[in-house]
């Protein structure tokens, strides 16, 4: 196995957990149980940040610090390279657990944006209700309640 078909394997390896912390967000987005959340996250930010160092070594592997590293670069490498048929089976696998991955964070994004809408029309629900007088004082203004049945009712 060559170095680079050895760094897209170990890249796999890390994208495929990425996935697995995606499915268990999303677990817990679904079943609305945010307390999981913040340590998700916080995989999921380690596992982005090692992502970025072995692409970064993949990179240099392949003699390309200089360019961008993007789908056409490697792709132009490894019509080069087409002795190295390791490294191709890899990135095609690897492209196809990327695309599973963004697929899953744009959900969970959609379904964080779906819980923050709903906190927001509860919160603006709730905080209506607080600002509409209930009651009217003795001079036949409305006064607001003041969540204290006795004074509300004196």
């Amino acid at each position: 196995m060559s170095v680079v078909a050895g760094i897209l394997d170990r890249e796999i390896e890390l994208i495929s957990r990425c996935i697995a912390a995606l499915n268990v967000e999303q677990a817990c987005l679904a079943a609305a149980n945010p307390a999981a959340l913040p340590d998700i996250s916080t995989a999921k930010s380690s596992l982005v940040e090692q992502l970025n160092a072995l692409e970064s070594e993949r990179m240099t592997a392949i003699g390309m610090t200089e360019s961008p590293s993007d789908r056409v670069t490697m792709e132009n490498w490894l019509s080069l390279n087409k002795n190295d048929a390791d490294a191709t089976v890899a990135w095609e696998k690897l492209l196809i657990l990327a695309r599973e991955a963004k697929t899953l964070h744009e959900l969970n994004g959609r379904l964080v944006d779906l819980h923050l809408r709903n906190t927001a029309e509860i919160l603006s629900i709730l905080t209506q209700e607080a600002k509409q007088p209930s009651l009217y004082g003795a001079s036949g203004q409305t006064m607001p309640a003041t969540g204290s049945r006795i004074v509300d009712s004196a």
